[in-house]
């Protein structure tokens, strides 16, 4: 469904509560229940979701993260310590509770429960083969507007970014098969996979970072990213400055910390870094080039094969 027949359907359905409904919208809302009900016996519903009054998963499967588990004496168990840490493949799982856009709301904006305005037009196309003049053709993830301003006040906001990781590896129906053919028990993972930092990272992010943060800074506003913990940590050494206000990227690093009965996970807000632009580029270029010489001598075995 889309969001347009959502909206219709929440509107239909207070009309409907309210016995102010006339026949043919009575129609409309049969169709639209039955549409509803026919997606949700489809597609698993998203826990996490915040933007829609019956939100649905958008991967096929519905892997929302991974993690690295082992096995000894026949027993499978996540290892422990810092890479058993869950790692982010959706980024609907940052929305967890609204709980890291309050945490920007409240450091960045004085305000802990900020209004939220999702994929917001933030380029326009000039016109070419495949899209037309003032067409949206990049968008910035989440805005956050300061709500408790004074009446009158200029508008306060701060624009965020959120980046989860994609994985390397075979496709993952083949696991989705085992889990079928052994009743779900628990197992070791049919085949290898890795987080894949570089893609996410150098390839998605950092042109998102180079296209909207000088915009940002001229208009005097920041840009909040929000990662997991072990995303940041995987990218290279980025200078830190001291004081927000020096800081044209504010990444707020986030974990997934269990339970106490176990099974599920809660998102916490584990960390703030503030950055300048060209230090968050370093960064996520990450690594140190090799000496020509040894380039060359890289070229020479490759050539040779």
């Amino acid at each position: 469904m889309t969001k347009a027949e959502l909206t219709r359907m929440v509107a239909l359905e207070e009309q409907a509560a309210l016995g102010t409904m006339k026949p043919r919208d009575l129609d409309r809302l049969t169709d639209l229940r039955a549409k509803l009900t026919k997606q949700q016996a489809e597609e698993l519903p998203c826990p996490f979701r915040t933007d829609s009054p019956h939100p649905t998963c958008t991967k096929p499967g519905g892997v929302c993260s991974i993690r690295i588990f082992k096995e000894e004496r026949g027993v499978v168990a996540p290892i422990d310590g810092n890479r058993g840490r869950l790692r982010a493949l959706c980024p609907w799982r940052f929305h967890q509770d609204g709980t890291a856009f309050d945490k920007i709301g409240e450091r960045l904006l004085a305000d802990p429960t900020p209004t939220r305005a999702g994929e917001v037009g933030f380029l326009e196309s000039t016109g070419n083969l495949d899209s037309d003049p003032g067409e949206d053709v990049g968008r910035i993830d989440m805005i956050l507007v300061k709500s408790n301003a004074a009446p009158g006040a200029p508008m306060d906001w701060v624009a965020v970014e959120v980046q989860a990781v994609y994985f390397s590896g075979k496709r993952m129906s083949i696991e989705f098969d085992h889990i079928l053919k052994t009743q779900g028990k628990l197992s070791m993972a049919r085949e290898k996979r890795r987080p894949d930092y570089r893609s996410s990272g150098v390839k998605r992010l950092m042109p998102q970072l180079l296209t909207k943060v000088p915009t940002l800074r001229r208009w005097g506003k920041k840009m909040a990213v929000v990662v997991d913990a072990p995303f940041f940590h995987s990218m290279g050494q980025m200078e830190r400055v001291r004081d927000v206000s020096n800081a044209d990227i504010v990444w707020f690093l986030v974990d997934f910390v269990e339970d106490a009965g176990g099974g599920r996970f809660r998102l916490e807000v584990v960390e703030e870094f503030f950055t300048t632009l060209e230090s968050a580029t370093l960064g996520l270029t990450g690594g140190l080039p090799v000496s020509q010489g040894e380039f060359e001598k890289r070229i020479k075995a490759k050539a040779q094969k």
